[in-house]
C-alpha cells in the first residue's frame, strides 16, 4: 500500500463493498427486507468507490462519503456506512490536519443525530457505542501516523538542507583554494618576470665588456621566461578573482625546500623518511610548488591525526613525463579500515580539497585513503612539462 497507494486503498474498498453485498445476498435467502433492490448496488459502490481516492482528494472524498452514508444507513446495507467515514476521518487527520479533521468529525456527529429518529430503538444503543468506538480507534491511529508523516517531513527537510549546506561548504572552499593557488602561481610569474628583468639589466651593461656573460643572462631570460609563460597559462586557467591586494610578492616554496620541511616535522615529533631523487631541480615552478605543498598538507595531517609514536615516509620520484608523491603514515597502528572511509572516497575536509585541486589545476590525480596495513595513505600524480 505504500508503494501503490491507490491499488492498497481500492483493494480495502472492494473488501468493503464485498462484505455489504454479502450482507445483501443473506437478507434475500432469509427473505429479509432490505429496502429497495435496485438502490443496493448502485448506493453500495456509491459508498466504497471513493475510498479509492481518498489520499489524492481527503476532504473532497471525505464529504462525499458523509452524504452517502445517509442514504446507506438508512437503507441498512451493511458496514459502508460506517467504515467509509471513520476511514475518511482517519485521512483526514493523518493528510490534511487537525482543524479539518475536528469539522469533519462534527459534520459526522450531525449526520448521524439526523438520523437517530428514524432508526430502529433497538439498534441505537449498540449502533452509536460501535460508532463512537470506530471513530475514536481512527482519531487515535491518525494523531500516531500524522505525527510520524510530520516527523519524517521534518527529518527530510533537515537532511536536505545539510546536504545543501555541506555542498556549499566544499563549493567555497574549492573556490578559495584555487584562489590561494591562483595567488601563489601569481607570486611565481612575478618572481620570474623580476628574474629576467634583473638578468636584462645586467645583459645590458656586460654586453660590450663580456659578452659571454651577457650570453649567459640572456639564456637565463630565455629559459625564465618560457617558465613564466607556463605558469601564467596556469594562472589564467585557476584565476578566480582579486583577492591578492596587500599580500607580499615573495618567491613561494618548491621541493628543494621539502628538506627544511621534513626538518621541521621531526623537530615536531613524527620521525620521517625522505626519498627525493636529484632530478627534480629543472621542474616549472608551479609544479614544484604543488608538490611542496601537498607534501606539507599530508605532513600536517600526520601530526594532527596520526597519534604518538607514528611515523611517515615521503617519496618523490619522476616516472617519464610525471611526477609521482607518495606520504605514507603508519598511524602509530591505531588505524583500521573500520575507522576510515574506503580508498575510493575522498573525504571533504579543505586540508584534502586543496591537495585534490592542486593536483587537478596541473592535469594530475590525487588518491587519498586508509595505508594497506593502517595508517594513511596519499599518491598524486602530476604531468610535467619541463620549459626549454
Amino acid at each position: 500500500m505504500r508503494a501503490h497507494p491507490m491499488a492498497g486503498d481500492s483493494l480495502v474498498a472492494a473488501v468493503i463493498g464485498l462484505i455489504d453485498i454479502t450482507f445483501f445476498v443473506l437478507a434475500l435467502r432469509e427473505a429479509t427486507p432490505i429496502g429497495p433492490g435496485v438502490l443496493v448496488v448502485p448506493v453500495d459502490i456509491a459508498m466504497v468507490a471513493p475510498i479509492a481516492f481518498r489520499r489524492k482528494y481527503p476532504l473532497t472524498v471525505a464529504y462525499l462519503l458523509a452524504a452517502i452514508a445517509i442514504a446507506h444507513s438508512m437503507l441498512n446495507l451493511g458496514i459502508g456506512a460506517l467504515c467509509g467515514p471513520a476511514i475518511a476521518l482517519y485521512t483526514v487527520l493523518a493528510y490534511v490536519g487537525r482543524r479539518q479533521a475536528i469539522y469533519y468529525l462534527g459534520v459526522l456527529i450531525v449526520v448521524n443525530a439526523a438520523q437517530l429518529p428514524f432508526a430502529d430503538r433497538n439498534d441505537v444503543g449498540p449502533t452509536t457505542v460501535v460508532l463512537v468506538l470506530s471513530l475514536a480507534l481512527c482519531w487515535v491511529i491518525g494523531e500516531f501516523v500524522g505525527a510520524r508523516r510530520a516527523y519524517h517531513d521534518e527529518v527530510e527537510a533537515r537532511l536536505h538542507l545539510l546536504e545543501t549546506e555541506r555542498d556549499q561548504a566544499a563549493r567555497i572552499a574549492v573556490a578559495e583554494e584555487r584562489s590561494r593557488i591562483a595567488r601563489e602561481l601569481h607570486d611565481v610569474v612575478a618572481h620570474a618576470v623580476s628574474v629576467m628583468v634583473v638578468q636584462a639589466d645586467g645583459a645590458s651593461y656586460a654586453i660590450e665588456a663580456n659578452p659571454a656573460l651577457a650570453e649567459r643572462a640572456v639564456r637565463t631570460i630565455s629559459k625564465t621566461g618560457r617558465g613564466a609563460l607556463a605558469e601564467l597559462r596556469r594562472l589564467l586557467d585557476v584565476l578566480r578573482s582579486e583577492t591578492s591586494a596587500g599580500e607580499p610578492r615573495v618567491p613561494q616554496p618548491g621541493v628543494e625546500a621539502l628538506a627544511e620541511l621534513v626538518e621541521r616535522v621531526r623537530s615536531a615529533g613524527v620521525p620521517v623518511h625522505v626519498d627525493l631523487p636529484p632530478s627534480l631541480g629543472d621542474l616549472p615552478t608551479g609544479v614544484s610548488l604543488g608538490i611542496y605543498r601537498i607534501v606539507q598538507e599530508s605532513l600536517t595531517n600526520t601530526l594532527k591525526h596520526a597519534g604518538r609514536g607514528a611515523k611517515a615516509e615521503v617519496r618523490v620520484r619522476r616516472d617519464g613525463d610525471r611526477v609521482l608523491v607518495e606520504v605514507d603514515d603508519d598511524g602509530a597502528g591505531r588505524a583500521s579500515s573500520s575507522l576510515v572511509p574506503s580508498r575510493g572516497a575522498l573525504p571533504g575536509g579543505n586540508g584534502l580539497i586543496g591537495m585534490r585541486e592542486r593536483a587537478h589545476v596541473f592535469g594530475g590525480d590525487l588518491e587519498v585513503g586508509p595505508g594497506d596495513t593502517g595508517g594513511w595513505r596519499v599518491r598524486a600524480s602530476i604531468p610535467v612539462e619541463v620549459a626549454q
